[in-house]
């Protein structure tokens, strides 16, 4: 009779290997990404729950000192979308949307400003989202 070889011998399954095996809350995050992909399979627009719109607006010594452009580089590398401008009163007006993380860290930046500006406040109006998908500077 031949012995087999323990080395050589399956090792039992680990026991969330089966759909069923997984916690409640994994099951239900994933039907959720189900549900999700299917509606984007269907071409359905995704929830934007997440995502909001504000408008910032930046008053201070913003403007030729380089604002505009260093607030395009932060929102996108935030990932949001929107425009920046200066207004006729010498303050800076943004609108950007996305994630409120995103958004809360872009006003964090503006309160700062670059370098060579003087911020003296930033108010924050929340507004319907447009759905764009870039950020721009406009004059």
């Amino acid at each position: 009779m031949e012995q087999q070889d323990p080395a050589r011998q399956l090792a039992a399954p680990p026991l969330d290997w089966l759909f069923g095996d997984l916690p409640s809350a994994a099951r239900r995050s994933r039907a959720a990404r189900i549900r999700e992909w299917h509606r984007v399979e269907r071409g359905e627009p995704r929830a934007s729950h997440a995502v909001e719109r504000w408008r910032l607006t930046v008053r201070g010594r913003v403007q030729g000192v380089g604002f505009r452009a260093g607030c395009q580089q932060w929102a996108r590398q935030l990932d949001l979308s929107g425009w920046v401008r200066n207004t006729r009163d010498g303050a800076v007006e943004v609108e950007a949307e996305g994630p409120a993380h995103a958004l809360t860290e872009l006003r964090l930046w503006c309160e700062r400003g670059p370098s060579g500006a003087t911020v003296h406040g930033v108010t924050t109006v929340q507004i319907p989202p447009t759905h764009e998908d870039w950020f721009e500077i406009r004059r």
